[in-house]
């Protein structure tokens, strides 16, 4: 049964990333790969947009701050959450098995991601699709059919065509905003701009913090997907804020000055506008770039899922075409737009699950100890936690926290909230295991990964 594995996974379409397994030290890539990964997270004409919205109701130092205060919160989540996949080489759902929930506790982690993120990808397919027929013509579900599929056949074949994609989309996003913008701001004061007055509503400091930070927590809590392929720790730190300074001083205080200048936070015709074909081209296959993470990060919550609750060892590559297809197809109808408060809704129900693998893997410590074992033969322990009821009943509170408290940041108060009281009850004694699951065969078939999925060095 075992010899028989890696032909039947050779046969398989596109790439598995080692799903269910470790991502071994030889087949991690390099500084400068991961790097434009991470670059790539923060190329989005939303994020300007967001950084006019901003703008548009508070002064450029008020802005500063809120901005300060999203990044540093972010950038803690994802190192501390980032740090811990690099070094078990492992993805937020599998590494739940043995931080904080157990074997059947990650099939309810893995479910709730993958609903929500290939949630997400439909929604912003729809905005895809929506944006290219108003600037281009045509029907927009077509749009969302071309670009579902395209997107779709890139997650196929995996994290290292993901980052080829990102080579290729990055350098020249941020070439065409920076020659954009310059060209718009040139014949402006900056001084004049930064010391003008917020020309709209004034906005609180903590409202605009919980967008710059609550909109971006659930990709904060899934940074595994993709530090699991990172070398050092060192390069997660470094990798991570300098997204982060990309993302929100230098995209996000630009977008400010945008929202200054025009009054509005309508200041994406002003990169489109100035750019021409070429320019809408990058911008939309940026989008796509940021997107691909959604449908490649449901593909691991899936194939975690079937594993533990029907004990199937499914392909993350054929998983990747049903999710890819679904979420392409609700698009184009139109279904997907209607479903944005219930994918909200499971945005606050993601930042606990950040805050438990935090508090038990770096605090706690009580679960890890099988990690540890484990990581230098760089394979899985052959057994599991089955249940930990404590991480479910704290996951709750948290969840209830950060939905109906109304003071704060929504995204922030669960996921402390988890944090706080798993790192407690923890300590005490109280959060406690309960029935033991062994590894099966097919729930880690390494062989099979090392022998056909194409990811290495770069």
């Amino acid at each position: 049964m075992a010899a028989a594995a890696p032909q039947a996974e050779a046969k398989s379409i596109g790439s598995d990333d080692y799903s269910l397994s470790r991502v071994p030290r030889d087949k991690r890539f390099g500084f400068w790969s991961m790097l434009l990964q991470w670059l790539a997270q923060s190329g989005s004409i939303s994020q300007f947009t967001l950084g006019a919205t901003i703008g548009v109701g508070m002064t450029f130092g008020n802005a500063f701050l809120a901005f300060t205060l999203g990044a540093v919160i972010l950038e803690i989540v994802i190192f501390a959450i980032g740090l811990a996949g690099m070094r078990e080489g492992l993805a937020t759902p599998m590494l739940t098995r043995w931080v904080g929930f157990g074997r059947n506790g990650s099939a309810l982690v893995s479910f709730v991601i993958a609903v929500s993120l290939v949630g997400w990808f439909g929604v912003q397919n729809t905005i895809f699709g929506n944006s290219v027929s108003a600037l281009v013509g045509g029907p927009s579900w077509m749009w969302c059919v071309l670009a579902g599929m395209a997107i779709t056949a890139l997650v196929i074949f995996g994290f290292r065509y993901m980052a080829v994609f990102a080579k290729i989309v990055t350098p020249l996003f941020f070439a065409m905003v920076a020659w954009s913008v310059v060209s718009t701001l040139k014949d402006h004061s900056i001084s004049d701009l930064i010391n003008s007055p917020p020309p709209g509503q004034t906005i609180p400091l903590a409202v605009a913090a919980t967008a710059i930070a609550g909109g971006f927590m659930t990709g904060a809590i899934v940074a595994p997907e993709m530090t699991r392929y990172n070398r050092k720790g060192s390069h997660v730190f470094i990798q991570s804020a300098s997204s982060m300074i990309l993302s929100e001083y230098i995209v996000g205080m630009t977008g400010v000055l945008l929202g200054h200048l025009v009054k509005s936070n309508e200041v994406s015709h002003i990169v489109l506008s100035t750019s021409g074909a070429f320019g809408v081209i990058v911008v939309l296959m940026s989008t796509a770039k940021i997107n691909d993470w959604n449908l490649y990060g449901s593909s691991l919550g899936v194939v975690n899922f079937f594993q533990v609750v029907f004990g199937k060892r499914l392909h993350r590559g054929a998983v990747t075409i049903v999710l890819g297809i679904a979420g392409t197809v609700l698009s184009a109808i139109g279904i997907m737009t209607h479903f944005t408060e219930f994918l909200s809704i499971l945005g606050v129900a993601i930042p606990p699950i950040g805050g438990i693998i935090v508090a038990e893997y770096w605090v706690v410590k009580r679960m890890r100890k099988p990690l540890d074992d484990t990581r230098e033969a760089e394979t899985l322990p052959r057994t599991s936690p089955t249940w930990v009821p404590m991480s479910i009943a704290i996951w709750i509170v948290a969840f209830c926290v950060g939905k109906f408290y109304d003071g704060g940041i929504p995204a922030l108060n669960s996921l402390g909230t988890a944090f706080v009281l798993y790192a407690v009850l923890g300590l005490l004694g109280w959060v406690k295991p309960y029935g033991t699951s062994t590894l099966g065969d097919e729930d880690s078939a390494v062989p099979a990964a090392r022998a056909t999925t194409s990811v290495g060095a770069a």
